[in-house]
């Protein structure tokens, strides 16, 4: 995803500095407001499994401080460890549409 992602951005990046008809930037525009849409629900169901993650995470520590238990502080660290990827792809995913937001409005200048 996050390889598409930048291609796409390059693609936008190319398209904006070069010089189009109108007509070409409506249809751009479209399909531009098409990849938004769906960048956006990529960007919720990650929000969602990261907030998942994260909740999980601190159930997992709350238990440890409360039980002492090893095997509660190894759950921690794992959900952990899978909670840090989560977060930096999520970050991407938002700095990414809303790079995305900016050329679409330069669209409608």
């Amino acid at each position: 995803m996050t390889k598409q992602i930048r291609e796409y951005l390059a693609l936008l990046e190319r398209f904006y500095s070069e010089e189009h008809t109108r007509e070409e930037f409506e249809e751009f525009r479209a399909r531009l407001l098409q990849r938004i849409q769906f960048y956006q629900h990529e960007r919720l169901i990650h929000l969602i499994v990261t907030m998942s993650f994260g909740v999980f995470f601190l159930i997992a520590l709350s238990l440890y401080l409360i039980t002492q238990q090893i095997g509660t502080l190894i759950l921690s660290v794992l959900f952990l460890i899978l909670l840090v990827p989560y977060i930096k792809h999520y970050y991407f995913l938002e700095n990414s549409v809303q790079k995305m937001y900016l050329y679409y409005y330069r669209s409608l200048d």
